[in-house]
């Protein structure tokens, strides 16, 4: 039997293993603001958008970052070339760059963001 990411519908890898999930907001590089779960994997950064928080609305990103058939953004690990934190006052950011050269932003307000950083660089 296949394992599934725990209130999610996707289905894990081969291999794959879940780290940990949290409730974080998600700017994509193409503008946009969505709050929802990111659940990192050992292979895999997985988030599944509840609800757009931006006044535009609207979410596209087709080159290495992918829209799954269940709605959740999927990005591969082996894409990304750079994790950064930045810490502000009150927003503690992980900046997710990808090789194709765009950047992925996931905001976890006034929270520490260095679990979610160790999670996204772990293998």
């Amino acid at each position: 039997m296949k394992k599934k990411i725990k209130n999610m519908k996707i289905e894990l890898l081969p291999e794959e293993n879940e780290i940990d999930t949290w409730t974080i907001l998600y700017a994509p590089p193409g503008g946009g603001k969505f709050n929802g779960k990111l659940t990192v994997t050992n292979k895999r950064l997985l988030y599944d958008a509840k609800y757009d928080v931006s006044a535009k609305g609207l979410l596209s990103e087709a080159l290495f970052a992918k829209w799954g058939s269940e709605g959740y953004l999927e990005i591969n690990k082996a894409d990304i070339t750079d994790v950064q934190a930045e810490k502000s006052f009150l927003a503690k950011k992980a900046i997710v760059t990808l090789n194709d050269g765009s950047k992925h932003v996931f905001n976890y307000g006034m929270l520490n963001i260095d679990k979610v950083v160790e999670a996204i660089k772990a293998n």
